[in-house]
């Protein structure tokens, strides 16, 4: 999906400046399974405004520069409905443990361990931070589907890494192989 698209779907959620738009692909609502960086945000959001699907409004700040408020238009709502009616992309799903763990032969077997470990870790969180947010007073079916299926995804995840962890951790190499011995080509 382009960065313009994905612009428009944050700004339906309520008016924003670039960085509160790129903090919900960082650490907020889309940052699981979106990605968007400062670098491609504020230009589309340049373009979608000088396209008119944006307003743009500065507000003063004391000591500092004013800050540039995006809203949608109109135009920018058809747009958005427009896009979303399009075939959506098979999921990608992107994953440095994923990436490390098919390299699990060159590694000792203690830092294979560390690596789930990690992964569970941060499993557990993003699913307490889904029961916390499913347990919040929801009034939006939509967002509630996304959560549930996020939950899901996170518990079948930590279970099959409780169960599984050995295999991986059995991959290890008793020392490091820096040869690739044992990687599935």
């Amino acid at each position: 999906m382009q960065v313009s698209t994905l612009c428009l779907g944050a700004l339906m959620l309520g008016d924003s400046t670039g960085y509160e738009i790129n903090k919900l692909f960082e650490d907020g609502l889309f940052s699981h399974f979106l990605d968007a960086s400062y670098g491609s945000i504020y230009p589309a959001l340049t373009r979608l405004t000088e396209q008119g699907m944006l307003t743009c409004t500065a507000e003063a700040q004391d000591g500092r520069p004013d800050k540039k408020v995006y809203s949608l238009t109109a135009r920018g709502k058809k747009a958005l409905r427009e896009a979303l009616m399009s075939p959506v992309s098979p999921d990608k799903h992107r994953s440095e443990f994923i990436f490390a763990s098919i390299f699990a032969a060159m590694l000792p077997g203690q830092r294979v361990a560390e690596l789930v470990d990690a992964q569970l870790a941060n499993c557990r969180e993003d699913l307490a931070r889904i029961e916390d947010a499913l347990a919040s007073d929801i009034d939006c079916s939509s967002k509630r589907f996304v959560l549930g299926y996020g939950q899901v995804v996170m518990k079948a995840s930590i279970e099959y890494l409780e169960k599984h962890r050995q295999d991986i951790e059995a991959a290890a190499s008793p020392e490091t192989a820096p040869d690739g011995a044992g990687i599935p080509a």
